[in-house]
């Protein structure tokens, strides 16, 4: 347990000892002076349960102020380091870039292209951080997107690991309204599944919209119906062989559940086949 854990569940502890305290000594003083009975019980109890809110409130208020200010100045901090960090990776991609354009000698531009490449790492590592830390401490706010360009830029990141996997995707031209860093994470995971559990040879992923259902579907085995009602909790994996911490589809139903997106699964004859019903995010014309 941490200090300030232990810090809390302490103070929380005293303030709720001396209400109690409190209350048993005005309603001692209370019987004491009007007697209890059933003609008097309501006035008697009310506002002593009244006190006793008030009384524990106040103390609250004032022995966890010092605590609940430290973590404000705590999330400022955090906020602010972040921010921080995007200038120096900015930087180094902007420079890349520009000498890029001056050298010619393929070793140089190699080791260029790794530079890139790392610092275009440690952006995608910022900006997950940026969205981790403000979807703890900070409302998200909704955006509006196009739901076509989200899927194309997911498949668009699995190029190099999607081998001889078939990736076809059919999807009309609209738009939905939600937390867009958080939908794309979403889609990026169930792609990452569709990839890691599809056929070895000639396997294939097949994504299509339909009366507001946007489904994932991949070819392989299927998933173990025993299994359909734990496969969204954190840490399961199906194949423990599999690389991973189980946490994908973990945030994956999170996300589903806070933003009304309902979310099944059908396994199929040749494979399964993820459905997520996008009704509540739809933009509507």
């Amino acid at each position: 347990m941490n200090s300030k854990k232990r810090d809390f569940l302490i103070s929380i502890s005293i303030v709720f000892t001396i209400t109690i305290v409190l209350v048993l000594y005005f309603n001692f003083m209370f019987i004491s002076l009007f007697g209890l009975n059933q003609e008097n019980f309501i006035f008697i109890i009310l506002p002593l349960v009244l006190l006793g809110l008030v009384i524990f409130l106040s103390f609250t208020n004032n022995i966890l102020k010092p605590l609940f200010k430290s973590d404000e100045v705590l999330q400022q901090s955090i906020k602010e380091t972040i921010h921080e960090l995007n200038i120096p990776v900015s930087t180094i991609q902007m420079n890349t870039q520009m000498l890029q354009k001056k050298i010619d000698d393929e070793k140089s531009l190699k080791r260029l292209g790794r530079i890139k490449q790392a610092s275009d790492d440690l952006l995608k590592l910022y900006e997950n951080m940026e969205y981790d830390i403000k979807k703890q401490i900070d409302k998200i706010d909704k955006q509006e997107a196009n739901l076509k360009e989200i899927i194309n830029h997911s498949i668009s990141k699995f190029d190099d690991i999607k081998k001889d996997i078939k990736i076809n995707s059919n999807i009309p031209d609209i738009n939905i309204s939600t937390d867009i860093n958080g939908f794309e994470k979403v889609i990026d995971n169930l792609l990452s599944n569709a990839i890691k559990y599809n056929l070895k040879e000639q396997g294939q992923v097949n994504i299509s919209f339909e009366n507001s259902i946007l489904s994932i579907f991949n070819t392989g085995e299927n998933i173990n119906t025993k299994n359909l009602f734990i496969i969204f909790d954190k840490y399961y994996q199906e194949n423990s062989k599999n690389d991973g911490f189980g946490l994908g589809l973990n945030i994956v139903k999170e996300f589903c559940d806070k933003n009304k997106i309902i979310i099944n699964i059908d396994t199929l004859e040749n494979g399964n086949c993820f459905n997520l019903n996008l009704k509540k995010i739809l933009i509507t014309n």
